[in-house]
């Protein structure tokens, strides 16, 4: 599909796709990834909402990168389009890291949120603290979001060589004297020949030399 496509179109495709991929999982990371029960120290419990900023807090940063990554797309030439291809696929690799691991292992993912609620610190309390966990589906959302990066990121470097380059547009002006009338142009004046016709009156130096007790009608 991607061959038939006309190659403006292919582009802003392409950079619409990064653009969506990262607000997706900018989303993934605002949302609650999981809820983990825990036992508090005086034997109640508590369920906890672990959120992508905690799960998952390296996400953010991800999803900024391809942000920019998106406004980089729009004016590269053809050798940088390959490497931020590359950069894309990378990203997308990370999210997907990030996402993988926080389904891997939620009591882990939870841990900022449990030593915080209890005070219990350490891998194996935090995993004897917490009693249960469900998982939500933005996680799996992440990892979605981040396979169109990736897959993205393999399309650029294919097609980077089909994407029209940047351009550069001037608009030349000529400036040519304006004609009378009669059809005629007019001599333009020459430069560096002093005028023998006096100068116009001024009003403002008449009063200023009436000022002085001069008559301006002298000169």
């Amino acid at each position: 599909m991607a061959e038939r496509m006309p190659p403006r179109r292919l582009k802003l495709v392409l950079i619409l796709t990064v653009l969506g991929a990262s607000s997706l999982a900018l989303l993934a990371w605002t949302q609650v990834w999981v809820h983990a029960e825990v036992g508090l120290p005086d034997a109640g419990t508590q369920v906890l909402q672990v959120d992508g900023a905690i799960a998952a807090p390296a996400l953010t940063a991800l999803a900024l990168a391809g942000f920019a990554l998106a406004g980089a797309l729009t004016i590269a030439g053809r050798l940088i389009r390959v490497v931020l291809g590359g950069l894309e696929v990378l990203l997308g690799f990370s999210v997907f890291l990030a996402g993988y691991l926080a389904v891997e292992d939620p009591s882990q993912a939870s841990a900022a949120a449990v030593t915080a609620a209890t005070g219990i610190a350490g891998h194996e309390s935090i995993q004897l603290s917490v009693l249960g966990t469900v998982v939500t589906p933005w996680p799996f959302v992440a990892m979605g979001a981040a396979v169109i990066m990736s897959a993205t990121g393999v399309i650029v470097i294919v097609t980077s060589a089909r994407w029209p380059g940047p351009t550069r547009k001037y608009q030349a002006v000529r400036f040519e004297p304006v004609a009378d009338p009669d059809g005629s142009v007019p001599a333009l004046p020459v430069t560096g020949v002093a005028s023998t016709e006096p100068a116009p009156a001024d009003s403002v130096g008449d009063w200023d030399d009436l000022s002085r007790g001069e008559d301006p009608t002298a000169r």
